[in-house]
């Protein structure tokens, strides 16, 4: 009797409706299933579409070319004898579902519909389709003709049902299926399933990677079982990077582990499990037994086929490792470099132009960026065709090779330190220090010509010049001043990004990088339409307290000294006049809140669901060695005034990284008016009532 299963799940980089490639992928995988010896393979969640299509699902042509995928695979002899698990959108009279179908050897086994639905944060998945709510409940779904014409089926199997090989049973879930109260493995391994299958769409974000690999082996530490779990990885064409993680896990422990960032398009996962293992370990488990009686039992779709081979007891299994983490400063190391490389390959531009102030927000952004080089470096060191590839194309040399990170970034990097008469010199020598260390091309320039005909403008037409508070102008007048400095250098650095390389005579034009952090955001501490204006940024869902543990850690581990003197430096805009030379203008004294606060009010706000009322009065506590109430009550006006009165401000926020759950991005993630009241007058009431 087989007692051996080998299986195979992957991550692949998906594109939304990138219907070629993504058929490409899959079958790289099913192919590098087979060699390894997998009778089982399994794949993202719409991994045929590309999970990120959004409104396009709407569409009847992304159905149409999903089936023309579907048809390619079926008839193709390299999905022979081995049972493909993929997943696209499908509609079944008249209803969306997103699903999984499962076929063997040119025949459509069963179309499973995702049952629970993810539509909190950034996912709309209600949106677009519709949950099946028909427990344990299969239905006959009827084939396109030309999916007949290839399968020779006119109905399929649709539903609620698991799978009943020769050998084992098999019971699919679609990633968020995992995450619900009820999860269906639940029923499922009660009712004898013993291979748990899950296809995700899942992303990145920071300290959330082992909360995915807790209830994966949890799934079957209860109840035992082999736990599959596949994942989408990469940017699919928007503001979040799909963190892969693919993984095996039985009875509660870990036994294959993929990787969550890399560059390889195809990472396949294949492991050999006894299930002999999880039937011991099933017997011994009483209470789960017990409930096992009285289970109401799923239908089962019968397969004439093992995962198994009769002789197997020579075969070889896979034993539980222990799963690595990345870190904090590791992950912002590594998830937004990965999610550059994937932009600006897929773009295809020819890299990037940063606005290189010598602070701490833009130092960090050239430093993923740098990151993202070693990524390239490595990956191909290690043989990987297609970065390779993609690394001749954006420097347009069919020969270059990148070995060392310093000489590629040179190539793919523009850095600019945009002067002007207040800035300081200390500045101007961090920017240009950190660009030599990281290679980059720098271009040093001053602004002050351009402010000066900006304003001269005004002047000419109205008769009036404004000055700055410290020449005795009005606030209003010295906050103008400031962020004609800002939106001039957004100007510049999008004029720069056009046509440096082409004085260079060089081809291609390049990707601005912005790089406002996510507690200025949430502050509206920015001028809008300035250089936080740009195509993408990658640290605009990054806290400043993270940040600066990330510029330790590349201080650290890419030896780039100059970041010492950027982080000892308090943080500035320096938008103000200069006192003796020096600055005198720091972005906390400007804010009236530290960045460490920031945090805290962000993370109330958005994850603690906290209006001004509950924020003070959780704050009460949490502040109550260092701060009156009447000292709270206070912050939290003050920073509840300043949010609403900036938030307008999110509604034209650069497209950022998705990384922490406390973002304010106005796109998908955190829906808020943009017109406040901002007196908050009720609100505020209430805070005085309890002061007092």
């Amino acid at each position: 009797m087989g007692r051996a299963v080998t299986v195979a799940t992957c991550a692949l980089n998906q594109w939304a409706l990138d219907f070629e490639g993504n058929l490409e992928r899959i079958f790289r995988s099913i192919d590098i299933a087979k060699s390894k010896g997998a009778r089982y393979r399994l794949g993202p969640e719409l991994e045929i579409c590309g999970y990120g299509c959004s409104d396009h699902f709407y569409e009847s042509d992304t159905l149409l070319h999903s089936f023309q995928v579907l048809e390619k695979l079926l008839e193709s002899p390299a999905t022979q004898d081995i049972i493909c698990d993929v997943g696209m959108p499908v509609l079944h009279r008249n209803v969306r579902y997103n699903c999984r179908v499962i076929f063997l050897n040119k025949k459509i086994l069963l179309i499973r519909p995702k049952i629970s639905l993810a539509n909190a944060g950034n996912y709309r998945e209600l949106r677009w389709f519709t949950p099946w709510s028909k427990a344990r409940h299969v239905e006959e779904y009827f084939l396109p003709r030309t999916i007949q014409e290839v399968t020779g089926q006119e109905t399929v199997p649709f539903g609620d049902a698991v799978l009943a090989t020769k050998d084992t049973c098999l019971g699919a879930e679609i990633c968020e299926e995992l995450w619900a109260p009820n999860s269906p493995h639940i029923e499922m391994g009660l009712d004898g399933v013993e291979i748990f299958t899950n296809s995700s769409g899942s992303h990145h974000v920071l300290r959330k990677a082992h909360t995915r690999v807790d209830l994966v082996n949890s799934a079957t530490a209860k109840n035992g079982g082999i736990y599959i779990l596949a994942n989408q990885k990469g940017c699919d064409g928007d503001r979040l990077y799909y963190d892969g993680c693919a993984m095996i896990s039985m009875n509660g422990e870990t036994v294959a582990q993929g990787s969550q960032f890399s560059l390889d398009d195809v990472e396949v996962l294949v492991a050999t499990l006894d299930l002999e293992d999880v039937r011991s370990y099933r017997a011994e488990i009483s209470s789960r037994n017990l409930a096992a009686s009285k289970v109401n039992p799923y239908p089962r779709v019968k397969v004439n086929f093992a995962l198994s081979c009769p002789d197997d007891l020579a075969v070889p299994t896979c034993m539980p490792i222990q799963w690595r983490h990345h870190s904090p400063e590791e992950e912002i190391s590594l998830g937004p470099a990965c999610w550059l490389w994937d932009y600006l390959r897929r773009s295809k531009q020819a890299g990037f132009l940063l606005p290189l102030s010598g602070g701490i927000d833009s130092s960090a952004t050239a430093c993923i960026v740098y990151s993202m080089c070693h990524q390239v470096c490595l990956a191909v060191k290690n043989g990987n065709a297609d970065v390779l590839a993609d690394a001749r194309r954006i420097v347009n040399d069919g020969t270059y090779i990148p070995e060392d990170p310093r000489e590629f970034c040179k190539r793919v990097l523009t850095t600019c330190y945009m002067a002007s008469e207040n800035s300081s010199q200390d500045t101007c020598n961090r920017a240009k220090l950190l660009a030599e260390q990281i290679g980059s091309y720098h271009i040093s320039l001053n602004i002050d010509a351009a402010v000066k005909v900006v304003v001269g403008i005004f002047s000419v037409v109205t008769g009036r010049t404004p000055q700055f508070s410290v020449y005795g102008g009005s606030s209003r007048e010295s906050l103008a001043l400031q962020n004609v400095q800002a939106r001039i250098r957004m100007v510049l650095a999008y004029l720069f990004a056009q046509l440096t390389l082409w004085a260079r005579g060089m081809p291609g034009g390049l990707l601005v990088l912005g790089s406002a952090n996510v507690d200025e955001s949430l502050r509206g501490y920015l001028t809008k339409y300035d250089c936080s204006s740009a195509d993408i940024n990658p640290i605009g869902g990054i806290s400043k307290t993270d940040l600066k543990s990330f510029i330790q850690y590349c201080i650290e581990n890419f030896q780039l000294t100059a970041l010492r003197s950027i982080m000892s430096a308090p943080p500035t805009a320096e938008l103000e006049p200069l006192v003796d030379g020096q600055v005198a203008q720091t972005d906390e004294a400007d804010m009236g809140m530290t960045y460490a606060e920031l945090s805290i009010y962000g993370k109330l706000r958005k994850i603690g669901k906290a209006g001004p009322y509950s924020m003070f009065c959780k704050l009460i506590n949490i502040w109550k060695e260092i701060f009156t109430p009447r000292e709270v009550a206070s912050k939290v006006k003050h920073f509840f005034r300043m949010y609403s009165v900036n938030r307008h401000k999110m509604t034209t926020l650069t497209p950022s990284y998705h990384a922490e759950n406390y973002s304010p991005d106005d796109n998908r993630f955190d829906l808020r008016p943009f017109l406040y009241n901002t007196s908050w007058s009720w609100q505020f009431r209430c805070i005085d009532k309890q002061v007092n």
